[in-house]
């Protein structure tokens, strides 16, 4: 993999490692993670430092993919899905300072092997979602999701195994 250091104008990758084949199209903000071989990254789409995109992946446009998520291989996540990685988010402390990194624990999701996320789901952090399972367009996902499972609604729950 390559390492990039740049900052453009249109597109911002800092400190990302991108594998053979990837392309990333206009107005993303990356920095501090790694997208493997043959994904693609979507315009609007912000990628925090950590993240990990698997080869062969597709990442739709308007998502945010926060520090803490692990997307394997072949995982397609659509448009504006939106990932979390504190359950309790603050901006001040109970003294009423700002919080830093120190003040939280950024909790781990994990995306695995062959999964669809579809169009403007969130992602509550904590959670895997299983191989080749299939998350329907707006759903809330507050658990983990088996393998194989078709979860979907508000909060997303298991529609077909």
């Amino acid at each position: 993999m390559e390492l990039l250091n740049i900052d453009e104008p249109r597109r911002s990758l800092v400190n990302v490692h991108v594998g053979n084949g990837v392309k990333i199209f206009n107005f993303v903000n990356a920095y501090g993670c790694s997208i493997n071989d043959n994904s693609k990254v979507g315009a609007f789409v912000e990628i925090q430092k950590g993240v990990t995109i698997g080869k062969n992946c597709k990442i739709s446009s308007h998502t945010f993919i926060c520090e803490g998520v692990h997307i394997h291989d072949n995982c397609f996540i659509g448009h504006g899905v939106m990932f979390t990685n504190d359950l309790f988010p603050k901006a001040v402390n109970e003294d009423g300072s700002i919080q830093t990194d120190n003040d939280w624990k950024t909790l781990e999701t994990v995306v695995k092997k062959g999964a669809s996320i579809g169009s403007n789901a969130t992602i509550l952090c904590g959670i895997t979602i299983g191989e080749n399972a299939l998350i329907g367009a707006g759903a809330v996902v507050t658990k983990d999701v088996p393998s194989g499972a078709i979860m979907a609604g508000n909060p997303a729950r298991i529609i077909k195994k």
